[in-house]
């Protein structure tokens, strides 16, 4: 009996989380984060034309260190565009300031610990954890409280969905999104 009630509330729980999972076409609710300066960011303060959420799994690992150096790298043809960029992950603040300053990273990354954000986007989560990483010569612990999968998502003014992957390619998110806005922009 136990374990038939354990599988109904398991399966009730998947159902939930799936049911939350945002649609191209759904507006998204308000959201906000400490950012890797240690300020408050909110997505209500948000005026560009579109707005990039890339969730990625640990800051200064190879993918979602290739992942935000191409976002980086591109950051002018954003501007340009009317895009403002985001990147979210379970990492403590202090990671993604030696994240962002290790990278030169020239847009907000957000701490989301908890999976907050990541549960009003739908983005999967899965234990955080603990890496050793040296920087600039000295050895520091990054934890993480969860480990969002790699989703990237594109809203426009109103918050409204008109992209979403859930099997991103970190190498190629930031050229891919890129021209999926001028696409959308210009037809």
């Amino acid at each position: 009996m136990k374990k038939l009630l354990s599988l109904t509330a398991l399966l009730f729980i998947s159902f939930l989380s799936n049911a939350q999972e945002l649609q191209l076409g759904d507006r998204v609710p308000t959201f906000s984060a400490t950012d890797d300066a240690g300020n408050k960011w909110d997505s209500s303060n948000v005026t560009s034309e579109f707005l990039v959420v890339y969730f990625y799994p640990a800051a200064m690992t190879s993918g979602c260190t290739k992942q935000a150096c191409s976002y980086r790298d591109d950051k002018a043809t954003f501007d340009k565009l009317g895009v403002q960029i985001i990147g979210v992950s379970g990492d403590e603040v202090a990671n993604l300031k030696h994240f962002k300053n290790t990278y030169q990273l020239n847009f907000p990354l957000l701490s989301d610990t908890k999976g907050t954000i990541a549960a009003i986007f739908g983005v999967p989560t899965r234990k955080g954890g603990t890496i050793s990483r040296e920087i600039n010569g000295e050895n520091f612990l990054l934890t993480r409280g969860i480990t969002a999968s790699r989703w990237t998502f594109v809203l426009d003014k109103n918050m409204k969905i008109i992209y979403k992957n859930n099997q991103v390619n970190a190498s190629e998110d930031s050229k891919n999104v890129k021209q999926l806005i001028k696409t959308y922009k210009y037809q």
